[in-house]
Order: C-alpha cells, then sequence, then structure tokens
C-alpha cells in the first residue's frame, strides 16, 4: 500500500534532520499545517504549498514527483465548481467610506499566519453587506483561490441550518454531490479540510446567531471567514469584531453626491447636506434617498430635505422600489421577544435623548431584570445604542419606526396610560430627589420604595441630571393637562437643587410653568415664592436683569397684598440680585435698600436662613458702592453673628453664608490692595462654601485668590486656583469667564518663563 501524503512528508523531513519548526521557517508553511498534514488531519495540500516544502526539503526531482502524487492522490475528487455557486453578489460602484475598516481587515489578513474570522456587525441598513463584499473585491488580490458568498437568511423565519450551509459551500468548493456526507459533523471536517489548503476568502453574510456560524468556521489555513450579522455574535472564540456605525457626515454626503451625480450635488450642497443628516448619515437610508433623487431629475436635493423634514412621513418617505428603510428595520423588530417589542415600541413615548432601566421598567410593565433583558435584546439587534453602560438611546430613524409600531400595534387609550405612568413616576422621583436639598426634607420618607436608589444626595443630584430632559418633559406635559398642583410641587423641590445646576439652562422655564400654575390655582403666596424662583434664573441663568427685577417686583406686590412677609423678603432679596447685574449707580443704592429692609422682613419672620442671606446681600451691596470699610465691618460682625448657634436656621444653609460673607470680606480685602488678608479670607470662604458647591461661586472665590496669590509672589498656588476656576468655568458653561482665567494663566506663565 502506498504511502499518504502524511506519512511520506514526515520520512522525508527526517531524512533532511529537520525538525517541523526548521522546515516551517525554511518553506515559509506553518508549524500547524505542517503537524495537520504529518498526522493525515490534512491530506492533499495544494500544488503550491507542495512546492515550498520540496524546494525547502532539497528535494531531487524524482522524491519531488513522488510527494507531488502523494499530495494529488489525497486530495478530495471535485467535479466543477457549479455555475453561481456561492458567487458574489454585485457589488456598487458608488461604495463611499469605511477606510478604516478595509484598512484593518486588510492587516489581519497579512499579519495573522493562520487562519482570519472576523464579524461585522451593527444595525439594518448599516452597510454590513456592502462592505463585506467591497473587502472581497479589495482583498481579491490575496486569495486565488477565490472568494466565496453564502446568505445564512439571519432575518428569515427559517434562517438556513448549518448542515444546507456547508452543503453548498461544499459544492462551491468543488466537491461532488454525492461525496457529501450526510452527517452534519463529517461535512464540517470535510470543509475545514479543504479550507486547510485553500487560500480564500469567505463571506457568511446575514447570521442569525453562534450556533449558526460555529460549524462553518476553520480550523485553520490560508483562509478568511467574515461574518456579518444584526447581532453582535459576541459568543464566538478567536474572532475578529469589528461593529459598524453610521458613516461620517463627510462621508455621507460624498456617498450621495456619487448617486446623484457632482453637477447637480454642487447646485445645492446644503440641500445634500440636510438629507444626508436626516437620513442619519446611515447607508442604506442613503442609497434610497440618492436613487429617489435619481428618478426625480426635477427635484433638488433641498426638496427631498423638505419632504424628509415631516417626522411623521420620514421612515415611509424613505423608500425607492424594493428598498425601504421601514422594512429593514422590521426584520429586526420581527425577531425580538414580546416583551422587548413592547418596551421598544413604548419607549418611542420616551422624550429624554437616552434612557435607563427604571424608565424601560414602568413604560413597558416589566420588572427590573426583564427590562434590562428587553433592552439588551434590542442593542443586539441594532435597534438601541448603549452609549455607556445603564443608558440606552434610539437613533432618530429607529424612533420613528418604534413610533409608527406603537401607533398601529396598541390603542390610543392604551399609548395615553403608559404616557402618564411614566410621567406620574418620573415627576415623583424627580420631587424625592429634588427633596433632598431642601432643609425641611433631605432623605426620603420611611418606607419610600422605588425602583431608583436614592441613598444620599450624590444619588439623588446623579439621578436628576441624567433624567432631567425626562422629567422636564413630564412637568411640561403635567402643565399642559392642567395638573397645576403637581407642577407647583416639583417645582417647589427644585428650588435649592437648581443653585447647584445652575448652567442646566431650563430653570426659567421650569420656575415660569410653576408660577402660571400657581396663578392659576389663584394662590397669591404660591405664586409670588415661584415669581422669586423666576427672577433668580432671570438673573443667573439668562443675565436679563430688568425682566429679573421686574418680576421680583411683582412678586413683592403678591407678598404684600397676602401679608407675607417672609415672601416679601425673598421678593427684595431677589430683586437685589437683579440690581447687582445693572451695575450702575443707581441701581446699586437700590439694592443696598432693598437688602436692609430684606434683613428686617426674614427678622419679623423668623426665617434665619433668609435673615442670613440678607445680611451678606447688605455686606455686598456696601462693597459694590465701594464702602469698603463698612462692608468689612458688617460682613466680620456677620459671620460671628452666624457661628453663633442662637442665630438657628440650616446648618447648611448658614455655612454657605458664612463662605459667602467671607467671600465678600476677601473681596474688600482685594479692592483694597491688603493681598494676605484677602488670600486669608478667600481661603477661609472656600472652606465653608463647598460644602455646598454652587460651581460659578466657587469658581469666582478661586479666581480673586488666584490673583491675591500673585500680589503676594506666590505663583504655583495661583496657578493651582486658576485652574480650577477654568474647570469649574468650562463645567458650568461659562466659556466667557473660563477664557478670562486662561489669560491670567497664560499671563502666569510667560512671566515664568521670563524669570
Amino acid at each position: 500500500m502506498a504511502e499518504s501524503f502524511g506519512e511520506l512528508l514526515r520520512s522525508m523531513r527526517h531524512a533532511a534532520r529537520l525538525t517541523i519548526e526548521e522546515l516551517s521557517h525554511a518553506s515559509g508553511v506553518s508549524v500547524r499545517a505542517i503537524g495537520d498534514m504529518e498526522r493525515g488531519t490534512s491530506r492533499g495540500p495544494q500544488r503550491r504549498t507542495v512546492q515550498a516544502l520540496a524546494e525547502a526539503l532539497r528535494l531531487d526531482e524524482e522524491r519531488q514527483a513522488s510527494l507531488s502524487e502523494a499530495a494529488r492522490a489525497g486530495r478530495p475528487r471535485q467535479e466543477a465548481r457549479a455555475p453561481g455557486a456561492c458567487e458574489l453578489p454585485r457589488g456598487v460602484g458608488d461604495f463611499t467610506g469605511r477606510t478604516r475598516e478595509l484598512g484593518l481587515l486588510r492587516d489581519l489578513v497579512v499579519q495573522e499566519e493562520d487562519a482570519v474570522v472576523a464579524a461585522m456587525s451593527g444595525a439594518a441598513g448599516i452597510g454590513k453587506t456592502a462592505l463585506a463584499v467591497r473587502a472581497a473585491a479589495h482583498l481579491a488580490g490575496l486569495f486565488p483561490d477565490g472568494c466565496f458568498y453564502l446568505d445564512l437568511r439571519g432575518m428569515d423565519a427559517a434562517p438556513l441550518e448549518p448542515a444546507t450551509a456547508l452543503s453548498r459551500l461544499l459544492k462551491a468548493l468543488g466537491v461532488a454531490e454525492r461525496r457529501i456526507p450526510a452527517d452534519e459533523e463529517d461535512r464540517a471536517g470535510n470543509y475545514r479540510a479543504l479550507l486547510r489548503e485553500r487560500r480564500c476568502l469567505v463571506i457568511l453574510d446575514n447570521a442569525a446567531h453562534e450556533s449558526q456560524v460555529r460549524p462553518l468556521l476553520p480550523s485553520g489555513g490560508p483562509v478568511m471567514t467574515l461574518i456579518t450579522s444584526r447581532r453582535p455574535l459576541a459568543g464566538l472564540e478567536g474572532v475578529h469584531q469589528l461593529p459598524l456605525e453610521h458613516l461620517a457626515a463627510g462621508e455621507a454626503t460624498e456617498l450621495l453626491r456619487g448617486i446623484v451625480g457632482a453637477e447637480r450635488a454642487q447646485a445645492d450642497p446644503d440641500g445634500v447636506a440636510r438629507v444626508a443628516s436626516l437620513c442619519e448619515n446611515l447607508p442604506l437610508a442613503l442609497r434610497i434617498a440618492g436613487n429617489r433623487l435619481q428618478s426625480r431629475p426635477a427635484w433638488t436635493p433641498g426638496q427631498l430635505a423638505a419632504l424628509l423634514s415631516d417626522e411623521g412621513r420620514r421612515v415611509e418617505s424613505l423608500a425607492a422600489g424594493d428598498l425601504s428603510v421601514a422594512a429593514a428595520f422590521a426584520l429586526s423588530y420581527r425577531q425580538l421577544s414580546v416583551p422587548a417589542r413592547r418596551g421598544f415600541r413604548r419607549l418611542a413615548l420616551a422624550a429624554a435623548p437616552d434612557f435607563g432601566v427604571p424608565l424601560t421598567a414602568v413604560l413597558a410593565e416589566l420588572g427590573p431584570a426583564e427590562a434590562e433583558d428587553a433592552l439588551e435584546e434590542l442593542v443586539d439587534l441594532g435597534l438601541l445604542q448603549s452609549p455607556y453602560p445603564g443608558r440606552y438611546r434610539f437613533h432618530d430613524l429607529v424612533r420613528l419606526f418604534a413610533r409608527s409600531r406603537l401607533s398601529e400595534e396598541e390603542p390610543v387609550a392604551g399609548q395615553e396610560l403608559a404616557r402618564r405612568r411614566m410621567d406620574a413616576w418620573l415627576l415623583e422621583i424627580a420631587t424625592v430627589a429634588g427633596r433632598w436639598f431642601e432643609p425641611d426634607y433631605g432623605a426620603p420618607p420611611p418606607g419610600w420604595d422605588s425602583l431608583v436608589e436614592l441613598d444620599d444626595q450624590q444619588q439623588a443630584r446623579e439621578w436628576l441630571m441624567a433624567e432631567g430632559e425626562a422629567w422636564l418633559a413630564a412637568l411640561r406635559e403635567t402643565a399642559r393637562l392642567g395638573e397645576h398642583a403637581r407642577v407647583v410641587e416639583v417645582a417647589e423641590a427644585m428650588h435649592w437643587f437648581s443653585d447647584l445646576w445652575m448652567h442646566w439652562g431650563h430653570w426659567p422655564e421650569v420656575f415660569g410653568l410653576s408660577s402660571r400654575a400657581a396663578r392659576a390655582m389663584g394662590d397669591p403666596v404660591q405664586e409670588a415664592a415661584h415669581l422669586n424662583y423666576l427672577s433668580w434664573a432671570q438673573t443667573y441663568c439668562l443675565a436679563r436683569y430688568g425682566e429679573a427685577e421686574a418680576t421680583a417686583l411683582r412678586a413683592l406686590e403678591l407678598a404684600r397684598r397676602s401679608g407675607d412677609v417672609r415672601q416679601q423678603g425673598w421678593s427684595l432679596t431677589y430683586a437685589t440680585w437683579a440690581l447687582w447685574g445693572r451695575d450702575d449707580q443707581p441701581g446699586k443704592e437700590t439694592a443696598l435698600e432693598h437688602s436692609r429692609r430684606s434683613a428686617e422682613c426674614f427678622e419679623q419672620a423668623g426665617d434665619a436662613d433668609g435673615h442670613a442671606q440678607a445680611l451678606v446681600g447688605v455686606g455686598n451691596c456696601l462693597r459694590r458702592l465701594g464702602r469698603l470699610e463698612e462692608s468689612l465691618r458688617h460682613c466680620l460682625a456677620t459671620v460671628e453673628r452666624l457661628r453663633d448657634p442662637s442665630f438657628g436656621g440650616s446648618p447648611a444653609i448658614t455655612n454657605h453664608a458664612i463662605g459667602a460673607a467671607l467671600d465678600v470680606v476677601g473681596e474688600s480685602y482685594l479692592q483694597l490692595g491688603r493681598w494676605q488678608e484677602a488670600a486669608d479670607h478667600y481661603q477661609q470662604a472656600l472652606s465653608e462654601l463647598r460644602t455646598r458647591p454652587i460651581g460659578r461661586a466657587l469658581a469666582l472665590s478661586l479666581t480673586n485668590l488666584g490673583q491675591a496669590l500673585v500680589r503676594l509672589g506666590r505663583p504655583g498656588a495661583a496657578r493651582e486656583a486658576f485652574a480650577e476656576a477654568v474647570e469649574l468655568y468650562e463645567a458650568a458653561a461659562d466659556t466667557a469667564r473660563a477664557a478670562a482665567v486662561i489669560e491670567e494663566l497664560d499671563r502666569l506663565a510667560e512671566f515664568s518663563s521670563q524669570k
């Protein structure tokens, strides 16, 4: 009986006194491949492999012929490849972008010595198949034994079975149908054996799940397998994952230009950019939009953009012939479990740009674990994105598709019930979270239970900020429905917290809604309070000082009519703050009058918290008027008074008032040129102000401290103060003040370089 190829190769290697590693180095054939050949796992290597081994072994013509004959005998008998068997689909001539991904795939082929498997995943319409086919053309020169393509029909009701897929691939590789084993494992073994000898590329398109793909993966050899799937297929081992995102804006407009023609695109570049944006740079949507323009020569890109601007029709408008964005999304939707479908539909009701597990649980009527499973299922199918752990979001086109499914599949009454349940839950959590910062509340009431943990102020703050867009939308809807008491309650809970998130930008709207709600309730005391909050927002969030003063004076009139002395004190305080923004001499004098009257009102009403702030306000007014020595005496006396336990009030508010008074002292010393005393008092002020950190207030104190330290010849300490101030201003989106402090840092650096 003739020796097998493996036996003959081993004997020739031994005769040449070479190890497998040495033969691998000399021939360029991998150690693993040579081992497979000698063990008989790979029985019939290709001609060029045999040639490389023969040259490395330095065989004469007779022994080389023997080795070649043994290799031919070991190869499975093949028939001619069936016409059309696993042929690549037609590529697109105007393929655009994905340069990085194509480069990564080429690097994998060039750098890996053994079989390469890469899995591209992404949402419907992201261009997975187009990229795979483009990669085949791009890499064709590296795979002389051919490129093969198989659609695994992962989105069909009955995806292709692995056994059927193996049969088709074996036929494509030239194995006669009668020689294909009946058993799936035997088919997989034959397929892997063939791939070990072929330098080819296999595209497995539209995979359903890992178990469908696993039998189709190579065990070795110079082969590349490229998988595409809407799911990430994270369970596959040894696979290079390549998640695909939407195209970059420049790539998207370039693709549209390629479809509609450069001349037409250049005639309306803004329209092209708008169409790309409305398509969210999704390749399928861009292709459809381009095809629609191509088939309607009289249309301009701007006219198509106007059509797509209608959210109610956008998804349906993105259809051309048998191409449809809605149909692509529907394939993914049909793959979902019942809870995930319900969650997907109802999340279209969420107004915020992103959301978490608790909101999903409330909307979809699921437990937290079930809600998380549903969200992850949606992420796996590309219907949601997860920008960071615990948060999820739609792309706009998918959100519009979810909205259409909601309209089609759930009655209007059911939709409204889900929306009201969500809004009520959001406002309940917002109220409890906001009260963590109220002097009279703090922790949630005993026995309070929710899907959200609010065990301390930090958790409350994080939730209020993360869900700000969501609870604000719920507040708007509640106001629209005329639930005035609820609106006032929520806004009241936000009063003290708003100081800590001053740069949010929505406080004027929040307190505008609540002041109108209080007026609708016919409650002048509540209206005065919420007009005061609105005045604060107009001063510190909008810098509309005239409006803010007028709002505070309107509140003052309401408070006087209702005989509410405490609210009169607050109205005068808010009017003072508005006048500080005006920064003119009459305004400064009026502000001092308001502050003194405010302090009297608070003392009369027994409101220690308000009284503390009014006393600090008097000192600040004196400083602003240039009465610096008087301001110093007043503020230092105020600090002593506030530190006396008999003064009363909330410790948090009192400590903050002490910090504010010390800050005024520091500023007065700074204006007097008494740098050391200024620095000392700013440092004392900062230690108090940090207990209730209001970003802009801290940043201003740090800036002034830095200036005092510069005058004291302490550039290192000044640099630290300025740097922290810049961080706080940037966090508060106050770019103008941040830029001014950066200039201080630049001057410091220039001064240091000249020394």
